[in-house]
């Protein structure tokens, strides 16, 4: 489904489960191609961060893998995360303290985030201008990207909330 400015923000109408299944797929795919392993706990971590298309931090998913019947140590969940991080799989929202599948694994790029300040959802952009342009100003300052870029602001439904607000 292509994304438009009008519903970057906007809960996906689809196959959630068949969603999560590609997911899983390509995160074995990419996985294999690099060597890297896919233990069961990685794997259910990757399945529980795309769940809800939303940000979810670690000792959320944490709870999850407890109700489960998998009980599990914060280290074990953070060596989870770090791994998919690494392996470009997830993305993790410094300014959220959370994490969110990436639609776009096994692809080399720096994520672009629009971060809503009010109700915490995400959209995830790919703009190669931006990107472009920001490796080429950090390059000229001996800087290298290495992490997603995050634009907070208000989304198109809280920026019409606070005016409802204001004009009651």
């Amino acid at each position: 489904m292509e994304k438009t400015p009008a519903t970057l923000f906007e809960r996906p109408r689809h196959n959630h489960r068949q969603c999560i299944r590609e997911a899983l797929r390509t995160a074995e795919r990419v996985c294999a191609e690099r060597g890297l392993r896919l233990t069961p706990i990685r794997r259910r971590v990757l399945e529980l961060v795309w769940q809800q298309h939303e940000p979810i931090g670690a000792y959320e998913l944490l709870g999850s893998l407890g109700r489960d019947g998998r009980p599990a140590a914060p280290p074990t969940v953070y060596r989870a995360l770090d791994f998919l991080c690494d392996a470009g799989l997830v993305h993790r929202l410094d300014s959220l303290n959370a994490f969110v599948g990436c639609d776009r694994a096994g692809q080399a790029h720096v994520g672009q985030f629009l971060v809503c300040a009010s109700c915490r959802k995400v959209a995830e952009i790919e703009d190669p201008g931006v990107t472009r342009a920001l490796q080429r100003a950090a390059r000229e300052a001996g800087f290298a990207l290495d992490s997603a870029i995050e634009v907070k602001g208000l989304c198109a439904s809280c920026q019409n909330s606070s005016g409802d607000a204001s004009s009651g």
